[in-house]
């Protein structure tokens, strides 16, 4: 009988495809996915270091097993990811009833891993009750540099992704594919280039193999991942560089059949006029940048080893609207950073006014171990004064992004259908409110879709619709959501 696998993800894109992949290769070792963890032989936690939010998530749901595993011994836990990259061995001193742990560079080895932890527990119970388990351990370490451009057959993590099952009876619309990773910026709040390493870059051909796969598998929307993606250079044997610009280009040309490509995350310095000007003339390219800012202050920028001025952002910004004037911004900030006055604050918040971003991703600093700000800055911004920031910018974000979604009643954009809300609109006089109402006709469903400036539509219709392309008219907004109504004459995209 198959071994049955549970996995959760925590963090970034770039963490739920590092779980796509993983789940891939371990089916194809007869591992079965379940979705209820309580009916599960192994259970996986990938995990992020970036939030502590996300940090003590992973906590309590180790410390939920607790017990579980005391009557369970064959119960195999794992933790993958960042949190092991930087906690290492230290995971097992606080949670001993964990087996695995294994890093994001080292992911290619975690069906041997936990095969192995199933072997040394299978002897373990059998010798002696309460017998200390095999541990296995698998974690790249911060000081390991890998070549930008290695050949993909000495490549682990390069055939790990060159290894993604794909087939149409997967039933997907949407894709992640890698083309960067690790990280070579050093921003000291965060610790992404001691987790994941320098910046790696994936073959072209490579990259554009995948995505046509993918294509052809039925995907109708594929998003480019990177940490810091616009700086991909790809260099070759002969002496030529790939630039991300360029890799734009072949993509849309070589995968004619792809409707819809789009990238995170943008690194504001260095985001060349090649790239922009891609994006403007591939109409396939949705246009749409998540860039972000991180502060508004130039004193706190450079407390963050960000490597720009509030001038050089703006003009960013500026570049990016004049190749084209409809283009969708979204950005992020953080608020409290060490040493951040009132008058550095109401800076972040003048940039947010000005810049009319899509919308922004907000969090108040918390000390990160492993990173330089920790050891270099006292978190000396008090807790309730980083909650009223954070209030108090979300509000301005709120009132940005209304006037943006109010400014679309009465167009007509073409979204992409992602599937069922997990919110039912109930409409009174009018008006919609959020809730959760049950909906009155048995025939249609409220869809949530997807504008190609990553604006989210709600709208009712058939459940038929999932993954099709429909033009929808804007007949309402809220400072998140606009709702709209299907125009009579849409086609389906294949």
């Amino acid at each position: 009988m198959p071994r049955k696998i549970y996995l959760e993800t925590f963090g970034c894109q770039m963490n739920v495809l590092d779980s796509e992949l993983i789940l891939g290769q371990l089916r194809a070792h007869g591992y079965e996915t379940v979705e209820d963890r309580d009916m599960a032989d192994v259970v996986i936690f990938n995990t992020c270091s970036v939030r502590q939010h996300a940090e003590q998530k992973v906590w309590s749901r180790l410390g939920e097993l607790r017990g579980r595993k005391a009557a369970d011994p064959g119960l195999v836990i794992g933790v993958i990811g960042c949190m092991a990259e930087r906690d290492g061995v230290n995971i097992f001193r606080k949670y001993p009833h964990v087996d695995v742990l294994c890093g994001p560079g080292e992911l290619d080895q975690l069906p041997a891993l936990l095969h192995n932890a199933t072997v040394g527990a299978t002897v373990a119970a059998a010798v002696t009750a309460g017998q200390p388990r095999q541990r296995q351990v698998a974690l790249m370490g911060a000081a390991v540099r890998r070549s930008r451009t290695l050949d993909a057959a000495e490549d682990r993590l390069e055939l790990l992704d060159l290894s993604r099952s794909i087939s149409p009876s997967d039933d997907s619309a949407q894709a992640y594919v890698r083309i960067t990773r690790g990280c070579n910026k050093f921003c000291t709040y965060c610790v992404v280039p001691y987790t994941r390493g320098p910046e790696v870059h994936r073959p072209p051909q490579n990259v554009i193999d995948e995505v046509k796969r993918l294509s052809d598998a039925g995907v109708r929307e594929v998003t480019l991942l990177g940490q810091t993606i616009n700086h991909y250079a790809y260099r070759h044997g002969d002496g030529r560089t790939t630039t991300f610009g360029q890799l734009l280009y072949q993509i849309h040309e070589s995968v004619p059949s792809l409707p819809r490509l789009r990238f995170v995350t943008s690194f504001p310095r260095d985001f060349t006029d090649e790239a922009l000007a891609a994006m403007r003339d591939c109409p396939r390219i949705c246009r749409y940048l998540h860039a972000p800012a991180q502060h508004g202050s130039d004193r706190i920028l450079k407390m963050m080893n960000r490597g720009y001025t509030v001038g050089e952002y703006r003009e960013f910004l500026a570049r990016a609207r004049t190749f084209m004037p409809d283009i969708a911004i979204a950005s992020d900030f953080i608020v409290g950073f060490p040493t951040e006055t009132e008058e550095d604050f109401a800076a972040t918040m003048d940039l947010t006014r000005e810049s009319r971003f899509k919308n922004s991703f907000i969090f108040k600093y918390s000390p990160r171990p492993g990173t330089v700000a920790i050891d270099r800055f006292v978190d000396d911004v008090p807790e309730d004064v980083k909650r009223r920031r954070n209030r108090e910018l979300l509000a301005v974000q709120q009132e940005v992004s209304a006037q943006l979604n109010q400014e679309m009643i009465g167009k007509t954009v073409e979204v992409m259908v992602e599937g069922q809300s997990k919110l039912l609109a109930a409409r009174t006089g009018g008006n919609v409110e959020l809730g959760w109402a049950p909906k009155p006709s048995p025939d249609t469903i409220q869809l949530v879709s997807r504008t190609r400036g990553d604006q989210i539509v709600v709208f009712d219709g058939s459940a038929d619709l999932k993954g099709s392309f429909v033009n929808l008219r804007i007949t309402d907004a809220r400072s998140m959501t606009l709702f709209g109504t299907m125009e009579e004459n849409f086609a389906f995209v294949p």
